[in-house]
């Protein structure tokens, strides 16, 4: 549950890239209630993102320096190779500013080196669930951030799903888990509804049953705090359907592939950052 007593009621954010990220998290914060779309502006060099983005009820503009300026909590949402970029041209106003990087790879570190000394940094890695509410978020904070900004920051986060507090050498992971976690989950939907297509369902009622199988096994997960493999095993009557499918998973290298889809998403970011 968010701590709503962390947000001021005049809070200003800005985003620093207007791409799908931001677009999400614009529209989690909205829907939640915790920061209505008037007092968030972003930035982009794409007209066509700020179009849509204006949509929402955000304030667009072209000027990372006009978000900075009108802004105090600054969302770092550009691609990893643009944010040293983007924060130099911002660095000469951006004193006492709290910035909130979701920029995969990027450590603090060099976030921290490329500001002003006076500026907060909390690096967070969240992902696009976030739109609706159900988001999985880790922060990190920065050796010149306060309390405040982590309550502040996971409060934020809190509002959009659930967000953990965690150091910063676990964000990785993180990444390859969660950051990149619903494009696995999105395939897995496809290839369950067309498994159903092919065996005779309609199109639309098979991606609808699909998708909602998969988040009906998620908050069993997290609703009984049942270990996956135990709710697995009850679901396998001996001889039944199941256990004959989930032996053809397991043919087709299933949990293996997903392992290695971590790892590589997981060693990508280390790259980002160099350190790997």
């Amino acid at each position: 549950m968010a701590n709503t007593n962390a947000v001021p009621d005049n809070l200003k954010i800005g985003f620093l890239g207007a791409g799908r990220m931001a677009q999400a998290l614009s529209k989690g914060f909205s829907s939640s209630g915790m920061v209505s779309p008037e007092r968030m502006v972003a930035s982009d060099i794409d007209t066509a993102i700020l179009e849509f983005m204006a949509k929402s009820g955000v304030r667009t503009t072209s000027s990372n320096i006009d978000v900075v300026s009108s802004s105090d909590v600054i969302v770092i949402a550009v691609k990893p190779h643009i944010v040293s970029v983007a924060l130099k041209e911002v660095a000469s106003i951006s004193a006492g500013k709290l910035f909130v990087s979701i920029a995969a790879g990027i450590t603090i570190e060099t976030m921290e080196q490329l500001l002003p000394e006076a500026c907060r940094v909390i690096r967070v890695m969240p992902n696009t669930p976030a739109l609706v509410q159900c988001g999985a978020s880790v922060c990190s904070a920065g050796s010149r951030s306060t309390p405040e900004d982590s309550a502040l920051v996971t409060a934020l986060f809190s509002s959009i799903g659930i967000c953990e507090s965690l150091p910063e050498s676990y964000l990785d992971a993180v990444t390859g888990l969660s950051g990149s976690g619903p494009a696995y989950g999105f395939m897995a939907i496809e290839a369950l509804a067309d498994g159903a297509v092919k065996m005779g369902l309609p199109r639309a009622l098979a991606q609808k049953f699909a998708a909602q199988t998969l988040m009906g096994a998620a908050k069993m997960v997290l609703e009984t705090d049942t270990h996956p493999g135990v709710l697995k095993d009850a679901v396998c009557s001996p001889g039944g359907t199941t256990i004959a499918a989930v032996h053809a998973l397991e043919a087709g290298g299933f949990r293996a592939a997903l392992i290695s889809a971590v790892e590589a998403a997981t060693n990508k970011s280390k790259s980002l950052s160099g350190k790997h």
